[in-house]
């Protein structure tokens, strides 16, 4: 077995990995979204967004394995981290630096890995976005690319706070981080020739609470309908609020018959929350979904003005329509 070289800028290395504040910290949603789209993207049984520490790799996010860390000196990641392109081991048995790494010959049983070398803002090397299988693969120059872009969308994570892409209200990416993140996922899409699709949610009362009740109590709806949108899309599909009353998501590998699904059950969620809820006043929601068309769309600005569009040409519209609808309903 060979032990990972040292980097030559480790001390600057773990300095930027520091100051990152991301070690031993919860999961979050937005790394967790990653590793979900790399573990069904590529049909691997694990996925990880791995950080290098001095004498360990902590996991920020993994799919599809128990431990939180593993020692360095046994670790792939730490030699992935060793240069700019994806680290690529088809078969570990047949790697004289992993035959006999204890996480080949025995639990999780690695015999194929890829680990994108993730950057930090300083461009210094912190982790890996790695894939890894029980079985032999091979990456197609495609999938190395794929892996490129869901490795990017890794990397902006890491300066979100820093350049002020996040919603204060809700948390979640506001227009700018969101445009920079599913910009990755657009690419990702267009280079496998995947469907995804984009849903605008208007809450079309929110200025109408906001004027009659004040910010506090318009903040709090707001946040209700964030815990509901969250609660009705998948872990890896990109949410962001786009403006005060204006939510997007994206969703890779959907086409408009499973988004008109989720619209539904988010819609019916809607209904459930004004039929019963004690605050006085209802959400109305109006939304809109577009797919998204690699020649008309040259990006994620470009797909969002086509829905932003028209919703600002049409109005309320009935709850049966199954492609837009606006829910009305009547607080208990």
């Amino acid at each position: 077995m060979s032990k990972p070289p040292t980097p030559v800028d480790e001390l600057l290395r773990l300095e930027t990995l520091r100051n990152l504040k991301i070690l031993d910290t919860d999961p979050e949603e937005r790394f967790d979204r990653v590793t979900l789209l790399a573990k069904r993207i590529f049909r691997v049984p694990i996925a990880l967004v791995s950080l290098v520490d001095a004498d360990r790799q902590w996991f920020k996010s993994r799919q599809g394995l128990d431990a939180t860390e593993t020692p360095r000196d046994i670790s792939f990641c730490g030699h992935a981290i060793l240069d700019d392109a994806v680290l690529v081991v088809n078969d570990a048995h047949q790697d004289e630096r992993f035959c006999d790494n204890p996480l080949v010959t025995d639990d999780p049983n690695i015999r194929f890995y890829a680990g994108y070398p993730l950057s930090a803002p300083d461009g210094r090397k912190v982790g890996t976005l790695c894939i890894i299988d029980r079985k032999p693969r091979e990456l197609e120059p495609e999938d190395l690319g794929m892996l490129d872009e869901l490795g990017r969308m890794v990397e902006e994570e890491f300066v979100v706070e820093e350049m002020m892409r996040d919603d204060a209200v809700t948390g979640l990416s506001n227009r700018n981080g969101f445009a920079l993140i599913a910009q990755h996922l657009l690419a990702m899409c267009k280079r496998s020739n995947s469907p995804a699709s984009l849903v605008l949610f208007r809450f079309a009362n929110q200025a109408i609470i906001d004027a009659s009740m004040g910010r506090e109590e318009s903040d709090r709806a707001v946040i209700e309908l964030t815990q509901l949108l969250m609660a009705s899309f998948r872990d890896s599909d990109i949410v962001g609020r786009i403006s005060a009353d204006t939510f997007a998501v994206l969703l890779a590998d959907s086409e408009m018959a499973d988004v008109a699904k989720v619209r539904k059950r988010l819609m019916q969620r809607v209904e459930d929350r004004n039929s019963s809820s004690p605050s006085g006043y209802e959400i109305e929601l109006d939304s809109h979904a577009i797919a998204y068309q690699s020649d008309r769309h040259g990006d994620v600005e470009t797909l969002m003005q086509d829905a932003e569009e028209y919703l600002a040409r049409r109005g309320a519209v009935d709850l049966a329509d199954d492609a837009d609808h606006v829910v009305h309903a009547k607080s208990a």
